[in-house]
């Protein structure tokens, strides 16, 4: 049952939390406070994902089993304390985010029923160059852990071998991310391109991976690419995800990956291995790299004939962009008899 407002003092800064008792997690009987004990708990973690980041606010009012909706542009009835950074989206209108400068700003953001925290991958002194290169793996219906495992092994080789270093997380899903820190010298369009040109080369050695954008040409584990275009987030690291077991992406080392179950990383078990293992995550900032190897690698292809990839539909038509329509509604190439159509957007996790 809900309950009053219950009052935290935050860094200095007090943050109230309506109906603390309220139930987030019906499966796990964890309420609203439960959720806000869990991120204090990992605070440093958290703050080293989404710290300093225009943060896109995903609201849960009625916990991770109700409906959600998105809020991009922060409350006007915020408190005088919030910090917020004014982002500019594809169709070049403009929102003030939400900026987590401190704990208290998490904390204020979970309040309003957010459970996971969405960052875009730049800080507040240059919203233009992204200081994080996002590679999402999202297996396809059916495809077992395993090969998720094994792609996101194949990502770390390749990203050493263009002078890169990854940092692997679970998704708190399916999947798995990894987050590579590099310095904000290029522009979002540069950055989707160094990806989409790694993950082109990871699915030439690994017949497991793919980069296709539609999901009826989908097989084994997508690579989305599409994670590094301007308005595009995932999960940060140590966010809970609105999931019945309350599962947490969950940042690893590297000689974790290979026997990894998420289902073991949730908001109950991730506090006791922050404690004891310390934070996966906590040299990132100190391992910034530089794209042009990826670049260099993608002039390579596109000289052999790629083209560029289909971008998400919010994003206005780019030169050389495929048509944005499905392969089975174009005459000339239908698609297979019983092929899966995609949704609209292609959206992934």
């Amino acid at each position: 049952m809900a309950s009053g407002a219950a009052v935290l003092e935050i860094d200095g800064i007090d943050v109230s939390v309506s109906n603390p008792d309220k139930i987030f997690f019906d499966q796990l009987g964890l309420t609203k406070m439960d959720l806000v004990s869990y991120y204090l708990s990992v605070m440093p973690g958290v703050l080293r994902g989404c710290g300093d980041r225009p943060t896109l606010l995903k609201r849960y009012p009625n916990g991770a089993g109700g409906d959600f909706f998105y809020q991009k542009r922060v409350p006007p009835s915020r408190p005088e304390w919030i910090d917020t950074a004014t982002v500019t989206f594809p169709s070049g209108r403009t929102a003030d985010f939400l900026l987590p400068t401190g704990g208290a700003h998490v904390i204020w953001a979970i309040n309003l029923g957010c459970i996971d925290l969405n960052p875009w991958p730049v800080r507040s002194a240059d919203l233009d160059h992204p200081d994080e290169m996002r590679l999402d793996l999202d297996p396809t219906p059916g495809v077992p852990w395993s090969d998720v495992r094994r792609v996101a092994l194949l990502v770390k080789e390749m990203l050493e071998e263009h002078g890169l270093i990854g940092f692997p997380k679970t998704s708190g899903k399916r999947g798995m991310h990894i987050n590579v820190r590099i310095e904000p010298r290029w522009g979002f369009k540069e950055v989707r391109r160094a990806a989409l040109g790694l993950a082109r080369a990871i699915e030439e050695r690994e017949p497991k991976a793919t980069t296709a954008w539609w999901k009826e040409e989908r097989h084994g584990v997508f690579i989305d690419y599409n994670q590094n275009a301007r308005d595009r987030t995932v999960a940060s690291a140590y966010s809970v995800r609105p999931s019945s077991d309350g599962r947490v992406s969950t940042p690893l080392r590297w000689e974790e990956v290979a026997r990894v179950d998420p289902a073991k990383h949730t908001i109950t078990t991730v506090p006791r291995r922050f404690k004891k293992r310390g934070d996966p995550t906590e040299e990132i900032d100190r391992k910034a790299g530089r794209i042009d190897s990826l670049l260099e690698l993608a002039d390579s292809q596109e000289e052999k004939g790629a083209a560029d990839a289909p971008w998400p539909p919010h994003h206005p038509k780019q030169k050389g962009e495929p048509p944005r329509r499905r392969p089975s509604q174009n005459p000339r190439t239908p698609a297979k008899k019983g092929a899966r159509r995609g949704s609209k957007g292609e959206q992934t996790d």
